[in-house]
């Protein structure tokens, strides 16, 4: 099989190239394909693989390739993954600052930093689409580009059920979960898991053990909570009131006030410190040869213990099977591996609500999560075999969840209207109508803000003031 990595100078690339060249994963790829608009990023990651490489048995893992440009990286490809930043760290500090000096909540993938690098990456992200469907029709695109449920549902009318969105942090929590109430969750299968939502944004509501739900004792035991990190994270009284386990992400929506309080109290945002960290890397790397990928892991750490550091007490340490990492490249390497007919998986992914070939006057019936539309790009688990990613049905949600659920949908889908339609006032409105802004004077000051950051955005709209 040849995979292809749109944004081959990523910095998280060498966990797929490690995950391909040993374990159950190795030999599934026969050739690596990179492509990145930044040479010299993706010089750099091509020195750490080829340090890596050293260290295991000459030709263990998959031959790997750059391609110039994207239509030479497309030929060919039987799956692609797709891990982009259009503006790169430089903009994802802008969509933090501009968010935090109006008080509110500066983080990429949520609230207003969410929306505005959604603007940039839907485009590129919808031209890829199309190159996909002229190049190679027949591959699968698995999105890994943020914000990763948006851009999704963005490119199911060029794709369709031919793009899958991936993220950890859902699979993350559930083993968590599962580890810390004593559950061992069978190889590839989530019987009896039960969880909703869209990206960054669901709940773990069930969690059987020998056909019993474990979760209300895991809830109910304090020792167990601060054994793993959404335990800690959540006070015990919210978790009690929920009945449910929230994905990380939901901190930002649940203890708001304490979330905007640690990143304005920062020295750097998260974007700023990341700037920081490979503005100095990956030179370093592109010229250090055998020592590349030591040099890489070292940051690779470094950047780790910083993820969500807003949520944590000082001094606290994250876990040491998060530290060690490798997350979301064994979601998508699992997924691909079913996709390729070699066995179906189960998996927590983001997939249109209704199950493929459903029919109309039925849809509402075959939908995973009830009571959001059926043509919605949602986050559920999934079977996946040759044929695709198929949702799972799942419990109605609670009426604080789903009404959650449904107002953040919306958001999403205003700015993919606001991207391919090109109407600056449904950006306005996603702005407005997300929970953690609520406000349309506020609206206008973060959309203006943005649109003086990013130039190009004013490129987008065809209509509206």
């Amino acid at each position: 099989m040849r995979l292809t990595i749109a944004g081959g100078g990523g910095f998280r690339v060498p966990l797929v190239y490690r995950a391909l060249s040993a374990g159950p994963f190795a030999g599934l790829v026969r050739e690596l394909v990179l492509y990145d608009v930044d040479a010299g990023r993706l010089a750099a990651i091509e020195t750490v693989l080829a340090a890596l490489a050293q260290q295991g048995p000459p030709g263990a893992g998959p031959r790997i390739r750059a391609a110039s440009t994207l239509p030479e990286a497309l030929d060919g490809a039987d799956m692609v993954f797709a891990a982009i930043r259009p503006g790169g760290t430089a903009g994802r500090t802008a969509d933090e600052r501009i968010a935090l000096d109006l008080g509110l909540l500066g983080q990429e993938t949520t609230g207003a930093g969410g929306i505005s690098y959604a603007l940039r990456s839907i485009p590129p992200m919808l031209r890829l689409a199309t190159e996909m469907r002229n190049r190679c029709p027949d591959a699968w695109l698995l999105n890994f580009t943020n914000p990763a449920g948006m851009v999704t549902e963005a490119l199911v009318p060029v794709l369709g059920p031919r793009v899958i969105g991936i993220c950890d942090s859902a699979s993350g929590l559930v083993h968590r979960a599962a580890r810390a109430a004593g559950v061992t969750l069978p190889a590839g299968r989530l019987d009896g898991v039960g969880y909703y939502g869209l990206n960054h944004l669901g709940w773990l509501y069930r969690l059987e053990s020998g056909g019993r739900d474990v979760l209300p004792g895991l809830l109910s035991t304090p020792a167990a909570l601060a054994g793993f990190e959404e335990g800690r994270l959540f006070p015990p009284g919210l978790l009690a009131s929920l009945g449910c386990l929230p994905n990380e992400y939901l901190f930002y929506y649940y203890e708001t006030a304490r979330a905007v309080a640690g990143m304005r109290g920062a020295d750097l945002t998260r974007g700023e410190s990341i700037a920081r960290q490979q503005a100095d890397l990956y030179p370093r790397l592109a010229s250090a040869g055998p020592d590349a990928f030591a040099l890489w892991e070292a940051a690779r750490r470094s950047r780790e213990e910083g993820y969500l550091a807003e949520a944590r007490t000082p001094g606290e340490r994250r876990d040491e099977t998060d530290l060690a990492g490798g997350g979301y490249e064994r979601v998508a390497l699992a997924a691909m591996r079913a996709l390729s007919g070699a066995g179906a998986a189960e998996l927590i992914l983001n997939t249109v609500n209704a199950a493929p070939g459903s029919a109309p006057d039925a849809v509402a019936a075959k939908s995973a999560v009830p009571g959001l539309p059926a043509d919605a790009v949602v986050e559920v688990p999934c079977k996946v075999t040759s044929d695709g990613a198929v949702p799972l049905p799942q419990d109605p949600p609670g009426p604080a969840q789903l009404a959650l659920m449904l107002r953040v949908k919306d958001v999403e889908r205003l700015v993919v209207e606001a991207v391919t339609a090109g109407r600056r006032e449904a950006a306005l409105a996603a702005f407005a109508r997300h929970p953690l802004v609520d406000s349309e004077a506020l609206a206008a000051e973060l959309l203006a803000g943005y649109e003086a950051a990013f130039p190009e955005l004013g490129s987008l709209w065809h209509n509206g003031s």
